[in-house]
C-alpha cells in the first residue's frame, strides 16, 4: 500500500477550507469518502492526479461521462475553436442542432431537447409523458437511479415529500407479477413506465430480454409511454443500449457521454410525442434552462461522439467484458457488461475504495468501474490486480485474518 493515508486528506488545507464553506466540505455526496475525499488538480489521458501528487488510473470518469478521459485532444481542440465566440447566449446556436441531427443519425430518434443533466433529462421527459396522454401515474423499478428530483427519489429519503407516492408507483425490476399489478391498478391514468436497462444503483445487472419486451408491449396496450434511461448506458452501443434489447422507447434520455465532459442531458422521442415541447402549438409544455444547449457543451458532446463509433464502442466494450472475466477468475464478485462493472463484494465499500485508491485505482463510491478509450491492456491489467488485491485485503481487515 503505497499511497497516502486517509487521514493526510483530511488534513490537507484545501480539505480544512473545503468544511468552512460546505458541509462536511462536500457538495456532490456521490464523491464524498470519510474521512475527507482526495481533490483532483489535474487528468490526462486515462490518469488523475491529486493535490498530494498521488496518480491514479480513473475508472471513476467522472461517473461514466468521460468515456475519452481527460483532456482529450479532439474534445479540447473543437472547444477551443469556438470559446472565442461565446459560452452562451439568449438566442439558439447551429451547435445544438449539429448535435441534434448526430444523435438523430445515430439512434434514428426523430426529435431532441437539452438541458443542463440526466436529472433535467428525465424530469423533461416525464413532464413530456403526463402532458402527451393526459395522464399523471408513472411507474418506475425500485433501486434505479434517474437523478435527485422528487419524482424518481426514494420515497423513505429525507425531504421527499410523501405525497409523491401517489403519482409515481415503484416495483420490483423483473417482477412482470407485480409489474402487470400496477398497470392494471392504474390503467386509466398511467403515462408512463421509466426503465434503465442496466441500472448501476441496483448493480448494473443487465435487465432480461423478455421482461424488457413486456413492459413494451404491456406499456402500448395501456396507450402509455415507455421511457428508457440511457444516461449512463448509452456508451454501451452505438444507438443506445435499448437497440440491443430490439424495442423502440417512446422516449429517452442522455446525458453523461454526450457532452464530452460538460454538463449536458437531452430527451429524443418520437415526433409526435415530442411536439407537446412545440411553443407554436396552444397548450405547449413550457422549459427553458438558461444553460441549456450551450455551445461548448454541443461542440465538445459533437466532438466526444464522432470520436467513439462502431469501432471504439466496440473495442472498449471488449476491454471492458476481458477485465470482467478477469476479476471472475480471480475470485472476484463483479457485474456488468461492457465498459460498465460493478464490484459485487460483500465487503465496507468506503473501506475498499480507500484500498483501490492507494494503489492507484479511482473507482466509484459504489463499486463502479468505467472504463475509457485512453486506457491500455497493461492499464486493465493493473486494474484488475489492484482490484483483486483490495478486495483481499478488504476481506482480511474485516475477519481480523
Amino acid at each position: 500500500m503505497s499511497g497516502p493515508h486517509p487521514s493526510d486528506y483530511r488534513q490537507h488545507p484545501l480539505a480544512q477550507r473545503a468544511r468552512e464553506v460546505m458541509p462536511a466540505g462536500n457538495t456532490r455526496t456521490t464523491v464524498f469518502v470519510p474521512p475527507s475525499p482526495p481533490f483532483a488538480v489535474s487528468g490526462s489521458g486515462a490518469w488523475v492526479t491529486d493535490q498530494l501528487g498521488h496518480r491514479v488510473i480513473d475508472c471513476n470518469n467522472n461517473y461514466t461521462a468521460l468515456i475519452h478521459g481527460h483532456a482529450d485532444r479532439h474534445v479540447h481542440a473543437a472547444v477551443m475553436d469556438v470559446i472565442g465566440t461565446g459560452t452562451a447566449f439568449g438566442l439558439p446556436t447551429e451547435t445544438e442542432v449539429a448535435l441534434a441531427e448526430h444523435l438523430r443519425q445515430r439512434t434514428s430518434i426523430e426529435r431532441w431537447r437539452f438541458s443542463n443533466s440526466g436529472t433535467e433529462a428525465v424530469m423533461t421527459a416525464i413532464r413530456g409523458a403526463r402532458a402527451y396522454t393526459g395522464r399523471d401515474v408513472i411507474v418506475r423499478f425500485a433501486g434505479s437511479y434517474h437523478g435527485t428530483t422528487d419524482a424518481v427519489a426514494d420515497r423513505a429519503a429525507p425531504g421527499v415529500p410523501r405525497s409523491i407516492g401517489a403519482s409515481v408507483v415503484v416495483v420490483p425490476q423483473g417482477d412482470r407479477r407485480a409489474l402487470d399489478a400496477a398497470l392494471a391498478e392504474h390503467a386509466d391514468d398511467l403515462a408512463a413506465v421509466l426503465i434503465d436497462l442496466m441500472p448501476n444503483r441496483a448493480g448494473l445487472v443487465p435487465a432480461e430480454q423478455d421482461f424488457v419486451r413486456h413492459v413494451r408491449e404491456a406499456t402500448t396496450a395501456r396507450g402509455a409511454l415507455l421511457i428508457v434511461d440511457e444516461v449512463i448506458s448509452f456508451r454501451l452501443a452505438v444507438g443506445g443500449l435499448h437497440r440491443s434489447y430490439g424495442i423502440e422507447p417512446d422516449l429517452v434520455t442522455l446525458g453523461k457521454v454526450i457532452g464530452g465532459g460538460f454538463p449536458v442531458g437531452a430527451v429524443g422521442g418520437r415526433a409526435d410525442v415530442m411536439a407537446v415541447f412545440d411553443p407554436t402549438r396552444g397548450g405547449a409544455v413550457g422549459w427553458g434552462g438558461t444553460f441549456s444547449a450551450n455551445p461548448i457543451t454541443m461542440t465538445a458532446g459533437l466532438a466526444a461522439l464522432d470520436c467513439f463509433g462502431e469501432d471504439e464502442v466496440s473495442r472498449l466494450n471488449a476491454r471492458g467484458d476481458a477485465l470482467q472475466g478477469r476479476l471472475k477468475d480471480l475470485g472476484v464478485a463483479v457485474s456488468g457488461r461492457g465498459s460498465l462493472l460493478r464490484i459485487r463484494e460483500s465487503v465496507d465499500l468506503g473501506v475498499l475504495w480507500w484500498h483501490l485508491y492507494r494503489s492507484g485505482v479511482l473507482a466509484g463510491t459504489n463499486g463502479l468501474i468505467a472504463l475509457s478509450t485512453p486506457m491500455t491492456d497493461d492499464d486493465v491489467a493493473t486494474v484488475a490486480d489492484s482490484v483483486a488485491v483490495a478486495v483481499a485485503q478488504t476481506k482480511n481487515e474485516e475477519t481480523g485474518s
